[in-house]
């Protein structure tokens, strides 16, 4: 089968099946002056919901003349619960909302949200994209999920909630008082969307093919350096790295240097604007 004939195939079954709509939950910092630059929808991994932009880099990336909003995908954040989510359903989370922002965006996503935004840069046509510490998928990283993390990672392949540490999300310079607050936050992906991140299809060709900028830290100890190399080849391109950071860049005690790397490349990059 050719694959443009399964693609209309794929798109057929999901017109036939449209998702359900669902209360989502969208944060937003606008510049105080309008400067015309492409604005920022951020998309936070499993667990976590827009309160992850929202503590530094909405607000940062504003000043420096952004438009900046954070989706907390369903059953995340304050958004409607939906114990059932799929991959497909986070995807058309992100697609109903990138369309509706002003302009055509720029999708960040983290973590697991970087696999949903692969998925969805084939159904929008996006400025950019972003992927920070991407959790891509498959069997891999499974694999180092549990080498790392056992006792967290192991309930998830049975259907409970994937639990991640301290020690994994932040680095040590981040104060305890303020990493037991964040982790205390987490909330659980949907057990279908879970299982879908191992054994789900790869993502399709993006739209328009935009520019993508993959970053993350050689300390991370949710996703290897190997894996991050891995995601930015797929981009034809190499991993941006910030040594001493843990999983969670955004929220990490040297929140500035990430958010600044990727306002400097959107910036700079001529098909960005």
């Amino acid at each position: 089968m050719r694959e443009a004939e399964r693609l209309r195939i794929v798109r057929a079954r999901e017109w036939a099946r449209p998702e359900r709509p669902a209360r989502r939950e969208v944060l937003g910092v606008v510049p105080e002056v309008e400067e015309g630059r492409p604005p920022l929808l951020f998309v936070p991994g499993f667990g976590h919901g827009a309160w992850a932009f929202a503590e530094h880099w909405l607000e940062h990336a504003a000043s420096r003349g952004f438009p900046a909003y954070a989706l907390s995908l369903r059953g995340h954040g304050g958004s409607a619960p939906a114990p059932e989510a799929t991959l497909r359903s986070y995807t058309h989370d992100v697609v109903q909302v990138a369309a509706s922002v002003p302009r055509q965006a720029v999708l960040v996503g983290h973590g697991a949200g970087a696999r949903v935004v692969a998925h969805a840069l084939a159904r929008y046509p996006a400025r950019a994209a972003v992927l920070v510490a991407p959790v891509l998928g498959g069997w891999g990283t499974f694999g180092n999920s549990l080498r790392r993390n056992p006792g967290g990672t192991l309930p998830a392949v049975f259907g409970g909630g994937l639990r991640l540490s301290r020690r994994q999300l932040f680095s040590r310079e981040l104060p305890d008082a303020e990493a037991r607050r964040y982790v205390s936050r987490l909330g659980r992906a949907g057990r279908r969307a879970q299982w879908q991140l191992l054994t789900g299809p790869d993502p399709e060709p993006a739209v328009g093919r935009p520019p993508v900028l993959v970053l993350g830290s050689p300390d991370d100890r949710v996703v290897s350096p190997a894996a991050l190399t891995r995601a930015a080849r797929r981009y034809a391109s190499a991993p941006l790295l910030f040594p001493g950071m843990g999983h969670d860049l955004m929220l990490d005690a040297r929140w500035r240097e990430p958010i600044d790397a990727i306002l400097d490349w959107l910036a700079k990059d001529p098909t960005t604007r």
